[in-house]
């Protein structure tokens, strides 16, 4: 099976959770350089650079914020795979017992002989399916599929 989207998904809430951090440090960075009871032409500068910092803060939040949306949707794209895979793979297996429960119920043949499939049930009865979960189930070709 691919992807383990739950691990994922707590990733997604890291990312969102460090954006909130990062964007509350710029904002008490901000505040504690102008709560500094220091007045003049070094410490309106030293405000300057804070605040520049504090931007720079808020960029990197932004940053998270993009990466946590990028992780989610794509999550969203590996479970509807997942799910696309298992429903392919669940009609396959329906497909392939019907075959073989026709096969076991067909009349014999004047000799006794088992009948032969007829072209669908023979190549349902010879499919060889991938493993579970594998992304092969996307691309499998069988009559009623």
């Amino acid at each position: 099976m691919y992807g383990d989207t739950a691990a994922g998904r707590k990733r997604v809430t890291q990312l969102r959770e460090q954006a909130g951090d990062v964007r509350a440090l710029a904002a008490r960075l901000v505040a504690q350089a102008e709560a500094v009871p220091w007045h003049g032409k070094a410490a309106e500068a030293m405000r300057e650079r804070i605040r520049e910092r504090a931007g720079h803060l808020r960029a990197v939040a932004a940053q998270h914020e993009v990466a946590a949306e990028s992780l989610a949707r794509h999550l969203g794209e590996v479970d509807t795979r997942k799910d696309a895979i298992a429903t392919r793979a669940r009609k396959a297996t329906s497909l392939v017992e019907d075959a073989r429960t026709r096969a076991s119920e067909a009349t014999p043949l004047a000799d006794g002989s088992p009948a032969p499939p007829d072209g669908a049930d023979a190549v349902l009865l010879g499919f060889d399916p991938p493993p579970a979960g594998h992304r092969d189930w996307l691309t499998v070709e069988l009559p009623g599929l």
